[in-house]
């Protein structure tokens, strides 16, 4: 029997609608309009703070030869400096997903409430860098702030105004779209211009992503910790990183030594008895010993079966020989939620990542299936610079969080290779 050809055309379109999902993907996510909603929330927040931070600072310089008014005006500038930069982080972590830690120094030992302990304090906050770079951080975001909202305006607008074009050509004088040399007018500019729309759209969250990518390094730079500060914290997040991991390999140790003495090893000794007993019927009773036989062949092949699927829960065969994509495909099938598996790798990553890749999407699939509720998931894999990026979805009723035992084992897993895992 020979199986039809299959049909160049079936392939075109699924390659086209797979290139217009990716291209409209990002249209739909959340980060992007978790990002685009950072851009005009900023802008009265920015402007307020740098009044209510700057004026103070720049009255409190002429002010000087007034030296009990410039201590007060620059106390006000220095703690709404540092209650803005804390602002400023919050709103990195929520937007941008982006947390950064206070790289303030801690406050001098002794009575606050003393005046020698208020000029102690007043004097380490002067000198400490990050007080400045908070200060910068404020002075920049003024234009990039300015900036940014025009350029999300016009990224959104445009795209989103030339798409409804249907709805209000008819109000425009001659029913006419003058852009540039263009004259779209009637309905067939107004399909042109939905047409222009539909793609510049994509455009979007393009520019959306740049803006965020410039924030992110804006505080990282200036609101973040710097120096040995830096390496402090990254210690820390190793040391706590690699004790949960150390935890978790013993649970695993326990649990895989759990396994093969209730089921293979109780196989094997089955089988070694029939065996015995096997050797011991053969010459006064064939007939008995044949059955005994053909009972340890079955116990065999039973505890093979269950040293595979073990070998398999440590490390596919499959995931070693053909890499992430057929061994996530082999996964995806055996879901009892319909899964997408879409894998953009130019080359395999190493073994190591490739491992704790494969085992993040089989917890997190069976999470979908016991908890979520969700009619259909998806799994996608690509990279980003050096990094391998790794998203599953699924339109299940969330609540997710990293409380419970499961997903907190799979972001330690993440971090033991200096990578993060988000909700």
């Amino acid at each position: 029997m020979v199986a039809p050809a299959a049909s160049p055309y079936g392939h075109a379109m699924t390659s086209t609608a797979s290139l217009l999902t990716r291209a409209y993907r990002p249209v739909v996510s959340a980060a992007t309009w978790k990002a685009t909603a950072k851009v005009f929330v900023d802008v009265p927040i920015v402007w307020f703070t740098a009044l209510l931070v700057l004026i103070p600072a720049i009255v409190a310089i002429p002010t000087t030869i007034l030296f009990p008014v410039a201590i007060a005006l620059s106390t006000v500038s220095l703690l709404a400096g540092r209650l803005t930069a804390r602002f400023s982080r919050f709103r990195l972590d929520v937007f941008l997903d982006h947390p950064l830690r206070d790289a303030h120094r801690p406050p001098p030992p002794g009575r606050w409430y003393t005046p020698a302990g208020l000029w102690r304090r007043y004097v380490a906050e002067l000198r400490d860098g990050a007080t400045w770079r908070a200060h910068g951080h404020l002075i920049v975001s003024i234009p990039v702030t300015a900036i940014s909202a025009l350029v999300a305006s016009l990224a959104w607008c445009v795209p989103l105004t030339a798409i409804a074009a249907p709805a209000w050509i008819g109000l425009l004088p001659d029913d006419r779209i003058d852009i540039g040399p263009l004259h779209l007018g009637g309905a067939t500019g107004a399909v042109a211009s939905v047409l222009v729309g539909l793609v510049l759209l994509p455009v979007a969250p393009v520019l959306i992503a740049a803006i965020a990518h410039v924030e992110r390094r804006l505080g990282s730079a200036l609101l973040g910790p710097r120096g040995d500060a830096v390496l402090t914290e990254r210690i820390e997040a190793v040391e706590s990183s690699r004790a949960r991991v150390v935890d978790a390999a013993e649970v695993e140790r326990k649990r895989i030594e759990r396994d093969l003495h209730d089921g293979a090893q109780q196989r094997l000794v089955a089988l070694a008895m029939n065996l015995g007993m096997a050797r011991e019927k053969l010459s006064s009773d064939p007939t008995a010993a044949s059955a005994l036989l053909d009972d340890a062949h079955a116990e065999a092949k039973r505890a093979l079966v269950e040293l595979r699927d073990l070998a398999r829960g440590l490390h596919p065969a499959v995931l070693t020989d053909r890499g992430l994509g057929p061994a996530l495909s082999a996964v995806a099938a055996r879901s009892s939620v319909p899964v997408e598996v879409r894998v953009d790798l130019a080359e395999r990553p190493d073994a190591t990542t490739e491992g704790i890749a494969y085992f993040v999407v089989c917890e997190a699939l069976a999470n979908v299936a016991k908890h979520s509720g969700a009619s259909r998931a998806s799994v996608d894999i690509t990279r980003a610079g050096d990094r391998l990026v790794l998203e599953v979805r699924d339109d299940g009723r969330g609540g997710a969080d990293f409380t419970g035992s499961g997903l907190a084992g799979l972001r330690d897993r993440v971090q033991a290779v200096d990578g993060w895992l988000q909700l």
